[in-house]
């Protein structure tokens, strides 16, 4: 069946536009870049039969660190048929590019380093909403995690977003490479 235009306000579309900023955060997000929606365009809804539901989203973003820079993206989002268990296909692309983080990266990169002992924080944002500074790129690694988690356990019936970091950790390793454990809390807003 052709694709049915929704209101970019009904939770349909809001849920499609949740799992499509997920994937993309855990794709293009990091340290230093952090993708938040401005605004859901357009949004439309497609039954393919024996198959599933497919969304077409039109989505605006910007970056926490960047705000006066925006990029639009189109998404689609197809929720396989009667399946609880594999996660939405997701297909984005950009019009425009994100802004380069590779100073951001380094810096964050040299600063774990130079610690002298392996970074814990818990509690980001912490009860008033606030992230201190230092912590915001460990809080913008929490949302490339946490977009992953959101991609590969959304259903048509769910949304989630990052609510807070309980807990993160870094983990002590041989090589250069910087690991971090995270225990993350998702909200799910109920469908409405």
């Amino acid at each position: 069946s052709p694709a049915m235009e929704l209101s970019p306000s009904h939770f349909p579309a809001a849920r499609a536009a949740a799992v499509a900023l997920g994937y993309l955060r855990y794709l293009r997000g990091g340290p230093g870049r952090g993708l938040e929606l401005r605004e859901l365009r357009r949004a439309r809804r497609q039954d393919i039969d024996d198959v599933g539901h497919k969304y077409y989203l039109e989505l605006e973003l910007e970056d926490v660190l960047d705000k006066d820079r925006t990029v639009n993206c189109t998404a689609e989002v197809l929720y396989p048929l009667g399946s609880k268990s594999s996660a939405p296909d997701v297909q984005v692309a950009l019009q425009g590019e994100l802004r380069s983080t590779e100073e951001a990266d380094k810096e964050f990169y040299d600063h774990i380093r130079s610690l002298e002992k392996e970074l814990v924080a818990e509690n980001i944002p912490d009860s008033h909403g606030k992230v201190p500074p230092e912590l915001e790129p460990i809080h913008l690694l929490a949302w490339v995690a946490s977009g992953y988690v959101i991609w590969q356990n959304s259903t048509e019936n769910t949304k989630f977003h990052l609510a807070q970091v309980k807990h993160v950790k870094q983990v002590k390793r041989s090589d250069e490479d910087l690991q971090f454990d995270y225990v993350i809390l998702l909200h799910e807003m109920v469908s409405q």
